[in-house]
């Protein structure tokens, strides 16, 4: 996918000035790793007179398939009829869009730290896109980008085949846009009317979807003859959020024809009390369901495997029921952070009795671990090879043996939703794996009937009702007494005996 931004200057004021709007240098390639492939931007052409920005995207189609799985809602639309031979590795979509949006950011939204006075001001601009599907052909092209101070909008069709110029145009047409307009205008109308145009996107459209509409169109989409167009496009005609859409947008043109703020018109809720929460961060989310499980399971001795720098063990040592907590980690300087992060030089003796932080391997056997009312694998196990599980299994379930062991993991399936995901990567560069639900259910019920657990599994963050949560939780309970545990299967003999 090809997109060019350019302008005209002069000694005096040089176009190379499109550079720090831009924040990107006219004597560099840069390339930036987006949620669908790369982006390379450069500039073919860089003087006081003319200087042309080039935004380039490598599209990885089959990351994008397998990140999608094919069914289109995760993916793209089309991709459970076309998955590998379709446009999207050459024709401008909401593929490049959120490319624009990440490369970028500043620019869209108008901030130039260096030249502020430039951000605000019109410049003669060219844009160009080579190859953009135009469902609606070039007469739609023109009544969504002419209101719009174009002084110059061509869309010429692109031929089917140039040497059968009988079977006629594609939907795709070559796009030259030119004008006196702001730069961060510019970009906000093609982030909207790139993906309109091909009334598609390439991922699933979420309610946050009316904020990032209404932002990109602040100043133009209100007043626009084509606002019911472009708004049911651009959130894929789901009914309900195109209806919330256009119902803000009346709020501002009522505010914009009176003068007003938004706000003193939209006055029938008293915010002081009904006020919208800011979301709770998964980190926080997931530390709430473990102390809420190890509560249910009146745990007071609490082992913390892989602990990191200390997170949930500082929550731990707030509630006074957990009267023993001990953090496990093989990493040192991990260690050394979460002593800092608890004080631990600076507790009281009472409150020092009640936490110890101990280097170890999980994947070994430690006799000082057993006999503990509860263990936490929070986010650990897929750091491990897959190979080393079984290990860590017996040094668990085996040995050890709490009564009661919690075990999180990141759901794949999730990844999805996470627009700034790289196709086709783990969420942390150190993940050895990820886990549908269905691969960690599977797995976590052989364990548990190998050692003598049952298992029931909750969902932790907003359970999605096509994905499911972003992470899972498995909260094993001993069923067997400890002093006869189930026996480890041949591997993990050896692999204790190796230890």
């Amino acid at each position: 996918m090809f997109l060019t931004i350019g302008t005209t200057g002069n000694p005096e004021r040089p176009a190379t000035d499109l550079g720090f709007l831009l924040h990107k240098h006219p004597g560099k390639a840069q390339a930036f790793s987006t949620s669908h492939g790369t982006a390379h931007v450069f500039y073919p052409e860089a003087s006081a007179e003319r200087c042309t920005a080039a935004l380039l995207l490598e599209v990885d189609p089959v990351a994008l398939v397998r990140r999608g799985k094919g069914k289109g809602r995760g993916g793209a639309p089309d991709a459970a009829l076309a998955q590998y031979v379709n446009d999207r590795p050459y024709a401008a979509s909401s593929l490049l869009s959120v490319a624009m949006a990440a490369v970028f950011k500043s620019a869209l939204n108008g901030v130039c730290r260096a030249m502020p006075e430039r951000a605000e001001e019109s410049l003669p601009l060219r844009v160009e896109v080579p190859a953009l599907p135009a469902r609606g052909g070039a007469e739609l092209v023109h009544k969504l980008f002419g209101p719009l101070g174009w002084t110059r909008v061509d869309a010429v069709p692109v031929p089917l085949d140039e040497q059968f110029p009988q079977w006629g145009d594609s939907r795709y047409v070559r796009l030259v846009l030119e004008g006196e307009v702001r730069l961060a205008d510019a970009l906000r109308q093609l982030y909207v009317l790139l993906p309109v145009l091909d009334d598609a996107k390439h991922y699933w459209v979420a309610p946050d979807e009316v904020d990032k509409l209404l932002r990109a169109g602040d100043g133009w989409l209100v007043d626009h003859p084509e606002q019911k167009l472009i708004t049911s496009r651009y959130l894929s005609r789901r009914w309900g959020l195109t209806r919330q859409a256009t119902e803000r947008l009346e709020l501002v043109r009522l505010a914009e024809s009176d003068d007003l703020e938004v706000e003193s018109v939209d006055n029938a809720v008293d915010e002081t009390t009904d006020t919208e929460e800011k979301p709770v961060p998964l980190a926080e989310q997931r530390r709430e369901a473990i102390l809420t499980a190890l509560r249910a399971a009146g745990a007071a001795r609490v082992l913390d495997l892989g602990c990191g720098q200390g997170q949930l063990v500082q929550a731990l040592l707030r509630d006074v029921r957990f009267t023993e907590i001990v953090g496990v980690d093989v990493s040192m300087r991990a260690l050394a952070i979460a002593s800092r992060r608890l004080k631990v030089d600076r507790m009281g003796e009472r409150q020092a009795a009640r936490v110890a932080l101990r280097q170890g391997a999980l994947t070994y056997t430690d006799k000082q671990l057993k006999g503990y009312d509860a263990a936490v694998l929070s986010e650990v196990i897929e750091h491990l090879d897959l190979e080393r599980l079984p290990a860590l299994e017996f040094a668990v379930f085996g040995s050890a043996r709490p009564r009661t062991v919690l075990v999180t993991t990141p759901n794949v399936e999730y990844n999805v939703r996470w627009e700034t995901l790289p196709a086709g990567h783990v969420r942390h560069g150190d993940h050895r794996f990820e886990w549908t639900r269905q691969e960690f259910r599977d797995w976590a019920e052989q364990v548990a009937g190998r050692h003598g657990y049952t298992v029931t599994f909750l969902p932790v963050g907003p359970d999605d009702p096509e994905v499911g949560p972003p992470t899972q939780m498995a909260v094993f309970t001993m069923s067997t007494p400890a002093s006869a545990p189930a026996p480890a299967p041949t591997t993990r003999k050896k692999e204790a005996k190796a230890a």
